[in-house]
């Protein structure tokens, strides 16, 4: 199915957008894409992808936003999409630990922030949003409002619980299996790249950008996490559920997730909406994936007007 109302090719970087690399504290480059906006903006707006993400597969999205007048801007993480490897092996997902992203997160934040117009909000997709509940709580960011889309706040485990697949994890890594990736292919263990698509989104158009962009771009592609990457992650999602974290978040945060997400856990999505001071939750069924963003138009379109609206209750133009 393509999206009807989409005029833009999702292939192609947009003319009204430029491409740079920022550099890190220390030096590391990320690279980034901006859309300056329109002569009065309506505010500045930070998109923070998923793992295993580059913002290539969100310029529909992205472009949807500087069309409305935000000022947008959006970073791949450091080790993916753009901003380099950690390991040498390309196709293997890896950090040392999530708080160097929230580092990086920090100190882009500040510089991004002094050079754009207020309000400033962010938009995060699966990983992006984890790295933005964690950097909420650690003060790294400061936005006036937060949409989340599908975030990590819980992952899938098989029905068994995160603590015993957290063990695993660091057994793993002690074994000397830390920068291994945890399964060959595809977004979770034991499914095939044939299945890839469904996982993520029923719009398959929408799925072909991806693959396309892997053509025209191959150093954007990027395979499973490793060892050390699924237990520094459940590390950090666990430190999220300690009493008081959750609840000390004064920020609005809108939580959208669907039932069917074979990736991350709606449950406790839903659970953590409950401990946030300001929280609104839009939940999906099985029409929707994991890739909210990127679904079929009856779901995307939903999400869009939900943010629009979102945004324009909490971040209301200057």
């Amino acid at each position: 199915m393509h999206a009807p109302n989409s005029t833009m090719n999702r292939r192609a970087i947009p003319t009204d957008a430029t491409e740079s690399i920022w550099h890190a504290a220390d030096g590391w480059p990320i690279r980034r894409i901006d859309w300056q906006g329109a002569a009065k903006s309506r505010g500045s707006m930070l998109f923070l992808p998923g793992r295993g993400d580059h913002y290539e597969k969100y310029l529909e999205t992205l472009q949807h936003f500087a069309d409305a007048g935000w000022r947008v801007t959006s970073i791949d993480w450091r080790g993916q999409g753009g901003s380099g490897r950690m390991l040498p092996d390309p196709q293997v997902g890896h950090i040392d630990d999530f708080a160097t992203w929230i580092a990086d997160l920090r100190f882009f934040w500040q510089s991004w922030k002094a050079e754009t117009p207020e309000p400033h909000v962010v938009l995060a997709h699966s990983m992006g949003g984890h790295l933005t509940m964690r950097a909420l709580v650690e003060k790294a960011i400061d936005p006036v409002a937060v949409a989340m889309s599908a975030p990590m706040l819980g992952i899938q485990t098989g029905g068994l619980p995160l603590g015993l697949n957290h063990v695993f994890a660091r057994l793993m890594c002690k074994i000397g299996k830390a920068n291994d990736a945890a399964w060959k292919v595809s977004e979770k263990p034991m499914s095939p790249m044939s299945m890839r698509g469904k996982i993520l989104t029923h719009d398959e158009d929408r799925y072909a950008d991806e693959i396309a962009w892997w053509d025209i771009r191959p150093a954007v592609k990027l395979g499973p996490p490793t060892w050390h990457w699924i237990e520094r992650a459940i590390a950090s999602i666990r430190m999220l559920d300690e009493p008081g974290r959750l609840e000390a978040i004064d920020t609005p945060i809108l939580l959208m997730a669907t039932t069917a997400d074979q990736l991350v856990s709606t449950p406790r999505i839903i659970k953590d909406s409950k401990r946030l001071p300001k929280a609104e939750t839009l939940i999906f069924g099985k029409e929707a994936a994991h890739e909210l963003l990127r679904e079929a138009d009856g779901v995307r379109d939903q999400c869009l007007d939900r943010i629009t609206a979102f945004m324009d209750t909490y971040a209301p133009a200057k």
